[in-house]
């Protein structure tokens, strides 16, 4: 029997968290993959580290309006994501 069907949600990789932050953070996730997060987070105090780290940048900085932006930044920003994403 699977910790899932005992109650107890599967664990998650670290790398996997890191790639659907944002996701969880803006409560965007299916209920089974949060709860998966929210276990991992019970065991892993790094993980739990970077989330409040990135709840307090959004905080901070979240607010930041894209026009605001130059042009030349968003485009370095945009090619920046894309390139992490591609890799």
């Amino acid at each position: 029997m699977s910790s899932e069907q005992q109650g107890v949600p599967d664990d998650i990789a670290c790398q996997h968290l890191v790639e659907i932050v944002t996701d969880y953070l803006e409560g965007a996730l299916d209920p089974e993959t949060t709860a998966a997060v929210e276990y991992h987070l019970t065991l892993c105090a790094g993980c739990s580290e970077y989330i409040d780290q990135m709840r307090t940048t959004i905080r901070l900085v979240g607010h930041v309006p894209v026009d605001s932006l130059p042009a030349t930044v968003r485009d370095e920003l945009v090619a920046a994501f894309r390139d992490f994403h591609a890799g």
